[in-house]
């Protein structure tokens, strides 16, 4: 399969931000959203999502850890109705309309993927359907819609976050999917960015199993949201440029 210099870049983006997700539960999206956005903005959010939701099948298949299923669905609900709002305002956005609000969405969630609030946020069924339903508005809209989720399990295990993130995100990522198709927001071109990409997610998966066998911790938060937010930053000014 042919590569084109930029589609090489891409795929190491998507590489470095699988291995990321599949060690800590989120980041693809924080990390590989500005990034891919400055390469190519048709990566953004299908070609995002449909990679994420892939990884959260590897993820969840992979794991010895039980998911409780009740807690994915009832969160999943709400995000079925958070995506169709967030496919709908893609609808209304111009190109430099989206990249601003693309990238002011991405900077609140930096801000709040930079929070601890465990002491604050219970894992119940209350924040699990708030948590879901902005997940699923920001991230269809932008496919960063991990910091959400996150939130509301900062109070688990780190390993029962880890797996039951992934299962949600397997289950809501094709709901998201399904509203940008429904709206002609994912179609062919994007599938094909998709598919040309998936290598990356197997060859991050396994990055991150290769760098857990031999003790490797994952990189710094503080350096993981420091990029996302210089990123965040030069795609509002790319925004601001083209109004």
């Amino acid at each position: 399969m042919f590569y084109a210099p930029s589609e090489w870049l891409a795929l190491l983006v998507v590489i470095l931000g699988c291995a990321l997700q599949a060690r800590v539960g989120i980041g693809f999206g924080l990390l590989a959203a500005p990034l891919l956005f400055l390469i190519d903005p048709l990566y953004v959010p299908g070609s995002i999502l449909f990679l994420g939701g892939f990884l959260s099948m590897i993820i969840v298949w992979r794991s010895l850890h039980p998911v409780v299923w009740s807690r994915v669905w009832i969160a999943n609900g709400a995000r079925f109705v958070g995506s169709g709002v967030g496919a709908w305002g893609l609808l209304l956005l111009s190109p430099a309309a989206l990249s601003l609000v693309f990238g002011v969405a991405l900077l609140c969630a930096v801000l709040i993927s930079g929070r601890q609030l465990h002491h604050d946020i219970q894992l119940n069924t209350s924040n699990l359907l708030n948590g879901g339903f902005f997940s699923g508005v920001i991230g269809t809209a932008t496919s960063v819609g991990g910091p959400p989720m996150a939130l509301v399990y900062q109070s688990a295990s780190p390993q029962v976050a880890r797996c039951e993130l992934a299962a949600f995100f397997l289950i809501g990522t094709p709901i998201s999917l399904g509203w940008l198709w429904a709206q002609g927001l994912f179609g062919e071109t994007a599938l094909i960015l998709s598919l040309k990409l998936l290598p990356g997610v197997v060859a991050g998966y396994g990055l991150s199993e290769w760098l857990s066998a031999r003790g490797v911790s994952p990189p710094q938060r503080l350096a993981l949201l420091s990029l996302s937010a210089i990123a965040a930053c030069v795609v509002i000014g790319k925004g601001l440029i083209a109004l």
